[in-house]
């Protein structure tokens, strides 16, 4: 039988690879693959940017075994704040489905001109990426929906860390 202990390290080490991952593919489908994203796409970022620098701190009290209740304050905010990013893709997703009105206002695509002459170019190749349809989908699911289910997985993951935390501790 797993210790909580190492039930704990193990998911928050894997929750910060995973979460890692699936940022750093993001990055990868739109500099390498070309894919524009739309202002919600951006949004789903996010909590990428927040929730893994706290994990990462929760990480390190946890290993200098410091600060127990502000280590699973720690933990409690990086579930939340996967949870709003899994909310967030599903949102989209169920908005590219059809399932119901996206936003009005969500558009995306390549940097302003930087001179008056290059507007008109800039005009004609400009990609205008909407967030109500998916650009991709592999299995079914676009990115959006890809991010529900990775922004879903690392919350899990942060939640299993918090519980065997307080077990540990216990």
């Amino acid at each position: 039988m797993t210790s909580p202990q190492t039930l704990r390290l193990s998911s928050l080490v894997l929750l910060i690879l995973a979460g890692s991952a699936t940022i750093a593919a993001a990055w990868g489908f739109e500099l390498i693959g070309g894919y524009v994203p739309c202002r919600l796409c951006l949004e789903q970022r996010v909590p990428y940017y927040v929730g893994l620098p706290v994990a990462l701190l929760a990480l390190g009290l946890i290993l200098r075994n410091n600060a127990a209740a502000l280590s699973s304050l720690l933990l409690l905010v990086v579930a939340g704040v996967f949870a709003y990013g899994s909310g967030l893709g599903i949102y989209q997703a169920g908005a590219e489905w059809g399932f119901w009105l996206g936003p009005s206002d969500c558009g995306g695509g390549t940097a302003a001109p930087t001179s008056a002459g290059d507007l008109l170019t800039a005009l004609s190749n400009t990609r205008v990426v909407s967030c109500t349809e998916a650009s991709w989908r592999m299995l079914g699911l676009s990115f959006a929906g890809w991010n529900a289910v990775a922004s879903g997985a690392v919350a899990v993951l942060a939640i299993i860390s918090l519980v065997a935390h307080r077990r540990a501790k216990a």
